[in-house]
């Protein structure tokens, strides 16, 4: 899967059918839809379900919550822009 593919995408469209759950969750928070975002991850078992749930829990602005799921994905808090850091959510998994 290409980083570029899926930013090409048009707004509004749906998430590919191929993608993870992670990037699906990712699309979904780009659209506005944090809390379809959410139930995609809330439940995701690997280490980049948990990197996107404490993400989302960040940008929500619970950082107990985003502190403990970052835990759980072997990751601290970053102390980038919720931008970047969804950027660089997206290049890690996307490649």
């Amino acid at each position: 899967m290409q980083f570029e593919e899926i930013l090409r995408l048009p707004e509004k469209s749906e998430p590919l059918k191929k993608w993870p759950v992670e990037i699906c969750a990712l699309w979904y928070d780009r659209q506005g839809e944090w809390e379809k975002a959410h139930e995609l991850v809330q439940d995701a078992d690997s280490g980049n379900g948990a990197w996107v749930h404490a993400y989302l829990h960040r940008k929500e602005g619970d950082l107990w919550n985003a502190d403990y799921w970052y835990h759980r994905a072997g990751r601290r808090r970053p102390d980038t822009s919720i931008t970047e850091e969804w950027f660089d959510i997206l290049k890690n998994i996307a490649g």
